[in-house]
């Protein structure tokens, strides 16, 4: 039985990753924000959300101790988080600074690897922090990597569809051509591997464009090459396949999809075990607790789900659990549209804002949500606020939570994409896409002249105002309740 524990929806952009530490769980957006989780009732911690990257998080892993949080951004940059007080411990820029798809740190904390939209990798030395070398490992976009359960070597995928396997110098030790048509998605290995007469033998996952989910079983003996053969291919998911991982023992592979489906297989067998439908958007995330029966789905939806595989009745934990999920969602933080926020909501936003002496007024007329955006200057007078500086700056607050939910609310084509918010001056460039005018100039001047959605290089840097666009941003902020 799999059922669903809670749903966390504090970010205001897509989720593009989720991982799990021992007592964490930690969630990345294209809101720029990573969230951090207690799992005994998946509270948000004090510290969060954690707020340094310049565009949008792509992908986040935690140390196998779980003292370090890591983090790779459209930025280039890769930062490492204490994960017990929040703070930057550090930032790693890629040399190039291309923008970072993918991070993975090694089992045994050892080596840092970042892949790159330019083909590359940037290896680090994890305890010193020290650049060790970048190189090019594929023509094309580096979207998935991951380690080895003994460290000693790493996967790549790439939006060409090959994988490709290396040593820790960056030497190549295996090319599977084509092994997903249109790109490589995703790749992780199973956490066990097999040592039999001098050769070692790993299970890896991978998923692709193709919507397919393979298993391969990579093996080497002693003074041999590498052979990597496919074991398992997967084909429940109807659309292309964005994210896979395994389960702690190994024994179940869990992916998420473009048609909203989560898949759960297990996988020795390949067989489909259940298939969860709770997400309205694709799912973009997906990640297994090495210690509890949890697994994490993250969607474009905004939502994180937290499911508990196992069997029996879990109902009034599972009850317990989404209670506190509620509980937690601040109006300052969880980003609710304001007609749904409840009095208590409405409360709490006073008392963060600095607005405490007015929670017992507010309290005594039943002010929720949709009545705390109707509120004007006459309404607040009737309400017996006299003065005229706590009014005033009232009306402010609330004209800035409007502002900053129209924006956050804002349909997915009238926000930039590379910083993910409304534009005012959208502009056409060569590769097609819309983006605001400064944001794409500044990429241009920066990121020599590449496309930041297909990573081709711009025909030309011309830019076409795009009117259309920008009437129709003014006509959906006119006609926007906020």
């Amino acid at each position: 039985m799999v059922s669903i524990v809670c749903s966390l929806r504090h970010h205001t952009d897509e989720v593009s990753c989720c991982a799990f530490s021992p007592s964490l769980l930690a969630t990345g957006s294209g809101d720029k924000s990573l969230r951090v989780y207690n799992t005994a009732d998946f509270s948000e911690l004090p510290f969060s959300p954690l707020s340094a990257h310049g565009y949008g998080v792509h992908c986040c892993c935690f140390s196998s101790c779980g003292s370090y949080l890591l983090s790779c951004s459209t930025d280039g940059s890769t930062i490492v988080w204490s994960s017990e007080t929040g703070e930057v411990s550090a930032v790693l820029q890629h040399p190039g600074r291309s923008p970072l798809r993918v991070c993975a740190l090694a089992h045994d904390s050892s080596l840092l690897l970042a892949g790159a939209c330019d083909g590359t990798v940037a290896l680090w030395d994890f305890p010193s922090k020290t650049l060790r070398r970048c190189s090019a490992v594929s023509e094309a976009s580096v979207t998935a990597s991951c380690f080895s359960p003994c460290s000693q070597m790493f996967v790549t995928g790439c939006t060409r569809g090959d994988i490709r396997l290396w040593d820790v110098d960056i030497s190549l030790l295996h090319a599977e051509k084509d092994a997903h048509d249109l790109g490589v998605t995703c790749c992780n290995f199973a956490p066990q591997f097999k040592v039999d007469d001098c050769c070692v033998e790993f299970r890896l996952a991978s998923c692709g464009q193709d919507s397919q989910l393979k298993i391969w079983i990579i093996s080497q003996r002693e003074g041999a090459a590498c052979v990597m053969k496919l074991n398992h291919t997967l084909t429940s998911q109807s659309a292309p396949v964005l994210s896979c991982a395994f389960s702690s023992d190994g024994e179940l592979v869990v992916s998420g999809s473009v048609d909203k489906s989560v898949a759960i297989y297990d996988a020795s067998l390949g067989t489909l075990l259940h298939v969860l439908k709770q997400h309205d958007r694709y799912v973009t995330a997906v990640a297994l607790s090495t210690t509890m029966p949890w697994i994490a789905t993250g969607s474009m939806d905004r939502t994180v789900n937290v499911w508990r595989i196992g069997d029996g009745d879990i109902r009034a934990a599972a009850e317990s659990r989404q209670a506190v999920c509620q509980g937690r969602k601040l109006p300052g933080y969880s980003r609710l549209l304001l007609a749904d926020w409840s009095e208590e909501d409405v409360q709490t936003w006073l008392s963060k804002e600095g607005l405490e002496e007015l929670v017992g007024l507010f309290k005594a007329n039943n002010i929720d949500g949709p009545e705390l955006s109707q509120l004007d200057k006459e309404t607040a007078t009737e309400l017996g606020i006299k003065s005229v500086g706590l009014g005033g700056c009232l009306l402010r607050k609330i004209d800035a939570l409007k502002a900053e939910q129209s924006g956050s609310e804002a349909p997915d084509e009238f926000l930039c994409p590379i910083t993910r918010e409304l534009m005012k001056e959208p502009v056409i460039a060569s590769d097609g896409y819309s983006y605001e005018r400064e944001s794409i100039q500044r990429w241009i001047r920066s990121k020599n002249k590449t496309s930041p959605m297909t990573n081709l290089p711009l025909q030309t840097t011309l830019l076409t105002p795009n009117r259309s666009l920008k009437m129709a941003i003014a006509r959906w902020k006119s006609s926007s309740s906020f």
